[in-house]
This record gives C-alpha cells, sequence and structure tokens, in this order.
C-alpha cells in the first residue's frame, strides 16, 4: 500500500534551492529571503529552512511546508507532488480495496430525496385508487434500485 511519509520530504533549504532559489540571509537565520515565483516579486518570499514553511509579504501566497509549495507552483494533486518529492512510497502492507461512491454525500442525499419522492407520489396515487402503468411501476423499480445501491455504497 502507497502512503504519505513526512519524514521523507526533502530538506528546505535544497529543495528551494534545487528550484533556482537564491535564500538570502545570514546561514544562521531561521527566515530566509528570496524572489517570489508566484507574483514574480523580488525579496519577498519568506522561507523557514527548518520546516519548509513560506509566505509572501506582498501576494500573500503561503504554506506549510516544501510539499504545499510543491503542490501550488506545480498545480499538482497532493499524491502528484508527495511522488514527486519522494515521500509517497510502498509501506509494505497490502492494498485495501475499497468500493468507491459513486457519488458524493450531498449527490446522494440529493438522488435519494428526489427518488424517495417519486415512490410518496405514486403510493399516494395507489392509495387513492389510481393504478399505475407499466411505464410508472418501471420507474419505481428505477428509483428502488438506486436508493439501495446508495444505500450499499455508504455502508
Amino acid at each position: 500500500m502507497m502512503a504519505f511519509h513526512r519524514d521523507k520530504l526533502p530538506d528546505p533549504t535544497a529543495y528551494f534551492e534545487n528550484q533556482g532559489m537564491s535564500l538570502k540571509g545570514p546561514p544562521s537565520a531561521k527566515w530566509r529571503t528570496t524572489a517570489c515565483n508566484f507574483h514574480g516579486g523580488s525579496d519577498s518570499l519568506r522561507i523557514n529552512v527548518a520546516t519548509g514553511a513560506w509566505v509572501c509579504m506582498s501576494c500573500g501566497e503561503k504554506g506549510g511546508d516544501v510539499l504545499a509549495y510543491e503542490i501550488r507552483i506545480g498545480g499538482l494533486e497532493f499524491v502528484d507532488a508527495a511522488r514527486a518529492l519522494g515521500c509517497w512510497v510502498d509501506d509494505g502492507r497490502p492494498p485495501v480495496q475499497t468500493k468507491p461512491s459513486p457519488l458524493s454525500p450531498r449527490q446522494a442525499l440529493s438522488v435519494m430525496a428526489f427518488e424517495s419522492t417519486l415512490a410518496a407520489v405514486a403510493a399516494g396515487n395507489l392509495a387513492s385508487g389510481l393504478v399505475l402503468t407499466d411505464s410508472d411501476r418501471a420507474r419505481l423499480m428505477v428509483a428502488a434500485n438506486r436508493i439501495n445501491r446508495l444505500v450499499e455504497a455508504y455502508q
């Protein structure tokens, strides 16, 4: 199974220098200064060389570590950025198979609300003595199937 390992993040000083950034300030300083690649300003990006945290004093871009910088500067997703930095690694455990949810929880609730309303209307029609058409019965079966699949997906 693949997992994120924070301890495998690159050293902040080496990482930012490998990005072509020149870190200015005394070598003993916790925060060093460089140009901001987000807005092109010179000497406005502050980098914490111990943690990798960074903040631009001009445009306000900021993040907590080199992974946040990799995500932001590269427009990457978390896993892709972690892989690029070498901190998304195989931990030796077998992969856990999970059934993907077909919809977000909000979307699932919306579908269930719609389908249950349809079933309630059909039940009301039956209670009033109306006869359901073959098409209505088929649609009710679709509604029941959708509700059952959503219940299974979120159990």
